[in-house]
């Protein structure tokens, strides 16, 4: 029997019954919200330390979506299990095909799917849910970490209130450099209640020139070949790519990175991967879709803000870590996975080194911790149980690239290096497909996630029942819309699953599912019969090509382009010019696109003015 893959999240306590909530009253929510977020002792490592070797869930790694009801009409499976891309080499296509759990994972532990939290939503007013994602719980956890002796782990040292530079590095001076890309698909829109952002860091050697000064530019081309090497897909990792990146020096690279025939000046593009990283780091080989050892990523998990325009809130839901600490090359990789199988095929159920205070690690060389909310809002570290919540994902799934999913997807160049911002951004294609992206997730699953739960897209995509397609294609490549339009939620949508997922928090039962769904859900099993068909097959909706890469075709990514024809020329002052707004002027005037306005934003300040003029006229020099 074909287990079900690892695929995503933590594990959960086993609870048999769902428990009702109709016992908290009115004023148990106001003086929840009454309290100040610094009030009361605070340990955001207590809970960890007290329920320490705690797993009653031995299935957590298999996420709350993979018990969705397909009725032989809707796949969602497709956009994670699939036919991979070496050196990923998790075949599990097959789980679109059937139900295929351990004994133990035919039970849905993932109880607070189905609670009924409406008489707490319902206390909870606009006002005082819209001030509570408003407010900062991130800078007191860093407070309290820094310098404590007792916690061997990762302590958040990126300072996100310091902001980022035109470049997208941190102010702070760690070195994180914050990610722009195309959001995973499902779950991870804002219009299904979460905004996440991410950044990556690279070991201190690929910061620094041959003889270990710090160097910017070195950093650059090290995170461009990175780029390169972990956006571009080709069979067996072979052959030439053909990869836009943010303007680099080519000299510092030593070789022909832009296949020109000649070395050094400035060079936006790669085709030739290089055999080794550059400066510090000159002795790391240079391998396709895997990351160098002691890559580091940050990811943040938000609510989603209304008021804000990127939709980010201050208070952050979790923060998730990933390290990198051992590089596997391509047989031990390989390895890996055939022992993951053997595992599968043997009901060997899910087994992990490590714990929450110094992470829990899978068979790849990757070590991950996070924080969730406390009961008041604060974040604490996340438990044993409640970190294998991340395993599952990050384990063995067959759509991931080197067990991440932002990277890949980052928008390419220049316009990626910014804090995560999904404005501007069109629906493109996965590689190898001929439809935007989302039509295609439209199409396969008939909803906007993987429930099927989320109305307000059914209403605006799906009248009647009926797939829009021609209106979601107005965000494709060449369309006046993008991809903000259609995954941002209304702002009432918004506030309610802030109000449904703060319902979670006070409660704080996360191993239970940390899904804040507005209403039960109907179209998940509680458990699974004896597992069997999803139906998929005899309605002819098993699909082998979900992907992470993207194809950018036709999208603005080198410095002057506006009009996407991957140069810049006067041509692009036609359109640059009906988006030209002044500073601070962060609305598209009528006549301008949203992907435009962003393409005409040279310099990412989210305005278009003489600045940005003055950066497209460099650039057709």
């Amino acid at each position: 029997m074909i287990r079900k893959p690892i695929s995503i999240f933590s594990p959960r306590r086993r609870a048999n019954t769902v428990v009702s909530l109709s016992f908290v009253f009115c004023g148990l929510v106001a003086s929840l919200f009454a309290a100040a977020p610094r009030g009361g002792e605070y340990d955001p490592l207590a809970k960890a330390i007290e329920t320490a070797g705690v797993v009653n869930n031995l299935e957590a790694p298999i996420p709350p979506q993979c018990y969705t009801k397909t009725d032989g009409i809707s796949n969602p499976c497709w956009t994670c299990h699939t036919i991979p891309v070496q050196p990923n080499y998790m075949l599990d296509w097959e789980l679109q095909v059937e139900y295929a759990f351990s004994d133990f994972g035919l039970v849905n532990r993932w109880n607070n799917l189905f609670v009924d939290r409406s008489n707490i939503i319902g206390q909870i007013t606009d006002e005082q849910i819209q001030d509570y994602i408003s407010q900062d719980n991130y800078t007191m956890l860093r407070e309290a970490l820094i310098g404590n002796p007792n916690y061997p782990g990762f302590v958040p040292d990126l300072d996100f209130y310091a902001g980022w530079d035109d470049e997208g590095f941190a102010y702070d001076g760690s070195d994180w450099r914050a990610i722009r890309f195309k959001s995973f698909l499902g779950t991870f829109w804002p219009t299904n209640g979460n905004r996440n952002d991410v950044a990556i860091r690279l070991p201190e050697a690929f910061r620094q020139d041959a003889q270990g000064n710090e160097s910017r530019e070195i950093y650059k081309v090290n995170l461009a070949i990175l780029e390169a090497a972990m956006t571009s897909e080709s069979a067996f990792m072979i052959g030439p790519i053909n990869r836009v990146v943010e303007p680099i020096d080519e000299s510092l690279a030593g070789t022909d990175l832009n296949d020109d025939g000649q070395v050094g000046g400035t060079i936006h593009r790669i085709i030739n991967l290089p055999s080794h990283y550059v400066g510090g780091a000159s002795n790391v080989e240079v391998a396709r879709n895997l990351y160098p050892q002691d890559t580091e990523f940050l990811h943040t998990v938000r609510y989603v803000d209304p008021q804000q325009t990127d939709l980010a809130s201050a208070r952050m839901k979790e923060v998730r870590y990933a390290r990198k600490f051992l590089f596997l090359d391509f047989w031990a990789v390989q390895f890996a996975y055939e022992q993951d199988q053997e595992n599968r095929d043997n009901g060997v159920l899910p087994q992990f080194t490590g714990d929450a205070l110094t992470g829990i690690s899978n068979d790849f060389g990757w070590r991950y911790q996070a924080f969730i909310e406390d009961e008041q809002g604060r974040l604490r570290l996340q438990t044993d149980e409640e970190t294998r919540f991340c395993m599952g994902c990050h384990g063995a799934i067959g759509v991931s690239v080197d067990h991440s999913f932002a990277f890949p997807r980052k928008v390419p160049g220049f316009r990626g290096w910014r804090f995560q911002d999904v404005r501007g951004i069109p629906d493109v294609p996965q590689v190898g497909h001929n439809q935007p992206e989302t039509l295609t997730y439209f199409q396969r699953v008939q909803a906007g996630d993987e429930f099927r739960a989320n109305d307000e897209i059914l209403n605006r995509f799906f009248p009647n029942g009926e797939l829009n397609e021609a209106k979601v294609q107005r965000a494709a490549v060449g369309g006046d819309q993008d991809l903000f339009w259609l995954v941002a939620p209304t702002p009432e949508r918004a506030l309610l699953l802030a109000k449904a997922y703060r319902a979670l928090v006070m409660e704080n039962s996360f191993e239970l599912g940390r899904d804040g769904v507005a209403a039960p859900l109907a179209n998940v099993f509680p458990e699974i019969e004896g597992n069997g068909s999803t139906e998929l097959a005899d309605s002819g909706l098993i699909f082998f090509d979900g992907r992470l890469h993207l194809d950018w075709s036709g999208v603005a990514v080198v410095p002057g382009d506006v009009d996407g024809d991957d140069d810049a020329d006067p041509a692009d002052w036609l359109v640059m010019a009906t988006c030209l707004g002044g500073p601070d002027s962060t609305t598209p005037a009528e006549s301008c696109g949203p992907v435009q306005f962003d393409a005409s934003d040279q310099d990412g300040d989210k305005d278009v003015d003489l600045e940005d003029f003055a950066l497209y006229s460099a650039a057709i020099e």
